[in-house]
């Protein structure tokens, strides 16, 4: 983007999360043999995402009214994207299956501190700014960027293999008394640093996946949190509320929470036999731990 006073992203995989609702009752009414070829159907198909070296899916058993079942599903590109939504609406599972609400976003890594450092770097260097010395050095600089194994890792790791998952989307406030991005640059960096010694401290019980949807989607951020055990979520966003970037800039959308399980476990949530599991089977990938 080159502007000074935008922080730059390195940008990833393109998300997709669907929210549907399952008419369990409907599918229970199927014969048993039509219930399994329906199931194997769609195991088959989210098998063949998740195994591929293009994109991934992941499935989430949602609690609450808000929706039954979250798929979250990763692409080298929108055009991914929408074969895979295509395709999940062609399968027989689609029958039985209702939208309830969706988010478009794109993994991104912020470089807050890195920006501040490029821009002072090239005046050090006396390129003069918008010029083409200046562009090309600061597109090579951001290209060295994404191609450190860190940053490329975190840009293109699977889905987190963690049992449950809290995913919700987030603004900056632009409001009358406060406005974000009125501030300036030095400001914000200070108060995202913080903020993110916060998630830090978390570091190991928490895997976080920050994906941007500024011109994507109703909010500006996509955010998606994995744990082994819930209650870390609680006590992760809890105390982030007190941490100034959030207690005054942030406003929060809606919350959904549920727990990841296995796509050779999809026959099992289909047919309510039990609470369906995380084995691992698949979700072998890792994202950003804090």
């Amino acid at each position: 983007m080159r502007h000074p006073a935008v922080p730059e992203t390195l940008d990833g995989w393109r998300i997709l999360h669907r929210m549907v609702r399952f008419r369990r009752r409907a599918f229970d009414a199927l014969p048993a043999a039509q219930r399994f070829e329906i199931a194997d159907e769609a195991r088959s198909y989210f098998d063949r995402l998740a195994r591929s070296q293009e994109g991934d899916v992941s499935l989430a058993q949602l609690l609450g009214h808000k929706s039954d079942l979250m798929l979250t599903h990763y692409a080298e590109n929108f055009d991914a994207l929408a074969a895979a939504q295509t395709a999940f609406d062609k399968l027989a599972l689609a029958d039985y299956t209702e939208d309830v609400s969706s988010y478009v976003s794109v993994l991104e890594l912020g470089l807050y501190e890195a920006t501040a450092k490029l821009h002072a770097s090239l005046a050090d260097r006396g390129l003069k700014a918008r010029s083409p010395e200046w562009n090309k050095a600061f597109d090579s600089a951001l290209s060295e960027q994404e191609r450190q194994p860190r940053n490329a890792e975190r840009l293109w790791a699977k889905v987190p293999a963690r049992r449950y998952v809290c995913f919700y989307p987030m603004d900056k406030r632009r409001g009358e008394s406060v406005n974000w991005y009125e501030l300036p640059y030095a400001e914000r960096a200070r108060l995202m640093v913080d903020h993110g010694k916060i998630g830090r401290s978390f570091h190991g019980v928490v895997t976080q996946v920050i994906s941007g949807s500024i011109g994507f989607d109703d909010w500006e951020w996509g955010v998606d949190l994995y744990a082994d055990e819930p209650l870390i979520f609680k006590k992760l966003i809890y105390e982030m509320r007190f941490d100034a970037a959030s207690a005054r800039y942030a406003a929060f959308g809606p919350f959904y929470t549920g727990l990841q399980f296995s796509i050779s476990e999809l026959a099992r949530y289909l047919e309510g036999d039990g609470v369906p599991q995380l084995v691992n089977d698949v979700l072998i990938g890792a994202a950003h731990t804090f």
